[in-house]
Formats: structure tokens, sequence, C-alpha cells
């Protein structure tokens, strides 16, 4: 398939472009900060969302959604990325709807994905328990008694976890710490008796929480899948989830870069806009030349999915790997390029360095996604 977009997709981009540049930009990003909000987003732009079909877009025509598949939500996610906008696209859209959609049973399936498509359920994955992403050490334990699961741990880095009606938590049924068999993933509602949510605030100003299980009852009805086996859809759930994150920070990069190339051509000194300077002139033209192929490896990575490619696995950690280097390049290059006001509360720019190193760690950072190409590609 050609690496470029057809003309629905064209659209889909420029109408998401300027609704998000109307209704959900840095500027209400920084609201949402200073009025401390617990949800992190704001529900009357997620409703707008909504009735414009977003929430759904990936979820397929018989579940209640559009059926459009991950390119078309890879380019919301980038126009997100552009404008910092906050919202459950990824918590909810990009990540548990797709881990639904892997693990779930008809019902299931029946139950939640429509409500997801109409923006009126959220739902965040409830992985991580240690500082670095590492899916296969999950140790929160689901004991068998009396028919029910009795859930105890401990999770860290849940994405909107305040404003999550249900979590997925991936726990341990059997196996131990560091085995791909034995994890399971359980449907928890958030007022379970014996759940604690944990509001945590994160440095790029969205919503997160930790998750604490004391002796939580789930009934066996809540498993997503057969017990012990959820590793095999989790693993496609989280190289989607990182896709999509990809998308995102091709946003990020793409925006400080155009916003940074602004900035060269009105800053002076000496006597000269600092443009015309050949030396910044070489970092700019290397810069637009990696977000071009960064641009490329999205796009391939997104069509990957919608064409079901065996090779998915590697061709998301390229993906991720890639645009985490490119995020930390352009965003690094934006604040040395504007100077110390880059990092004043003032200025935005400082904004996008802070999202692009939240989403650069999450399901995996650099490091990680570069080890895990080599071992996909037989190292």
């Amino acid at each position: 398939m050609a690496l470029v977009l057809n003309e629905e997709q064209v659209m889909l981009k420029e109408s998401a472009a300027g609704f998000l540049a109307e209704n959900a930009t840095v500027t209400h990003l920084r609201a949402l900060r200073d009025s401390n909000s617990e949800r992190g987003f704001s529900d009357d732009v997620w409703n707008e969302m909504a009735q414009m079909g977003w929430a759904g877009i990936a979820i397929p025509e018989a579940f209640g959604g559009l059926g459009y598949g991950y390119t078309g939500l890879g380019l919301l996610l980038e126009q997100a990325g552009r404008n910092l906008s906050a919202s459950p696209l990824q918590s909810t859209v990009l990540v548990a709807a797709t881990l639904i959609g892997e693990l779930g049973s008809s019902q299931q399936k029946e139950e939640l994905l429509p409500a997801i498509a109409a923006g009126q359920k959220f739902i965040s994955l409830a992985l991580q328990e240690g500082p670095h992403h590492a899916p296969q050490q999950s140790a929160l334990s689901a004991t068998l008694n009396e028919g029910d699961y009795i859930l105890n741990g401990t999770k860290l880095m849940v994405l909107d976890a305040v404003s999550a009606h249900t979590f997925i938590v991936i726990a341990r049924t059997s196996g131990t710490p560091g085995e791909e068999q034995g994890l399971s993933a359980f449907l928890l509602d958030a007022g379970t008796a014996g759940l604690t949510v944990e509001r945590r605030s994160l440095v790029d100003s969205r919503s997160a929480g930790a998750l604490v299980c004391d002796n939580v009852r789930v009934p066996a009805a809540n498993l997503l899948g057969a017990p012990g086996s959820a590793w095999v859809g989790l693993t496609r759930a989280l190289d989607i989830a990182n896709i999509g994150l990809a998308s995102e920070l091709l946003g990020v990069s793409t925006e400080v870069f155009e916003r940074t190339i602004a900035y060269l051509q009105e800053r002076k000194q000496f006597g000269r806009v600092i443009g015309s300077f050949q030396g910044l002139q070489h970092r700019a033209a290397e810069l637009f030349a990696e977000l071009e192929l960064a641009r490329s490896i999205v796009l391939k990575a997104l069509h990957a999915i919608d064409d079901g490619d065996p090779a998915l696995s590697l061709i998301a950690s390229a993906a991720k790997a890639k645009l985490c280097e490119v995020a930390q390049r352009a965003t690094n290059e934006a604040i040395q390029m504007h100077g110390g006001i880059g990092m004043t509360d003032e200025y935005e720019i400082g904004f996008f360095i802070k999202r692009a190193r939240v989403v650069q760690h999450t399901f995996g950072d650099y490091n990680y996604h570069l080890d895990r190409f080599a071992q996909c590609s037989g190292f």
C-alpha cells in the first residue's frame, strides 16, 4: 500500500485539525492544569468528539463504531499531539477498546464497545507495576476462591484512572513474575470494595493514578478470555497502542518543529534573524529529514494494523523507537533554539517537551523497543 493518505483520510485529518485548534489547544490544557482538574480533560470537548464519531472510529460497525480503522485513529492522535489535546482517546479508545476487541467474549464486546463508541464509558488498562514498562513482570495476584477471584497488589501509571468507570487489570493467576503465561485480564468496576484509586499528577499536566487492590473480589465472569492466556491478546493490543502513541509523538514533533522554524525567522541576534545562521539551518534541515522518515514509518505501521500484517510487533517497536528518538531530538532542539525562554511557563513550547517525555515512556521507551525490535529480528 502506498504511504499516502486517501481523500477521506485527508478530510478527516483537516477536520480534526480545525476542531482541536479551536477547542482543545495548549491554552485549554493550561486552564485545566491551573484549575487542578482531577479528570484532566473537558467533558464538553469529549462529548463533541464522541458526537463526531471519534470514540468509535476504530470500533467495528457491528458494535456501534464507525469501523474506519486504526489509520483514522492515528490521524486523530497525530492532531491531538499537535495541539496537546487532553481526552480519553488514548486510554479508552486506543488501548481499552482494542484489548476488549482482542480478548473479550461476544457478550462482553456487545456490552462494552457500544458504550465506548458513544463516549459514555471510560475504561483504563492497569498494567504497569514498576518504574518501567515490563508486562511479563506483572505480579498482582488473582486467586480463585469459591468461584470468584481475589485480587491483591498494586498498579502504577494507570492513564485517566480518576475518570475511569472500569479498569482492565492484568493479574497473575498462575506462574511467576517474568513468565508470559499465567497472565489474565479482569474487568474491575471503579467502585468495587477493596479497590483504592490514588490520583497522580503527571509532568505533562495529564491525569493518571495508582490502583491498590486489597482482597478485591471479582466474579469469574469478569475475565477477558481464558484464565492465564491474556498474553497474546495483550501483546497485540500493546503493539497497536504503541503505534497510536507514535502517531501522537509525530504530531508533537511536527508542531515543535514548525514553531521553532517560525521563531528562527523572527528572533534577532547581532542585527540578524537567527534563522540566517548556517549552523541553525543545518540542524533544522536534519530534523526536517528525520520528521519525514518518521511520518513514513508511522503511516506504514498504521497500515500494518489495518492490513493484519503478521510482522506487527516488529513494525510497532520500530515505529515507537524511531518516534521516541525523533521526539527527543525535536523537543530538545526546540528548547535549545528558543533559549532559556523556551522552558518558562509563559512560552508554550515547554508543554510539548513534557508531553513528549511522558508518551515516550508509556508502554515502553526507546531502549525497550530497540531491544524488542532486535529480538523480533532474530538477534
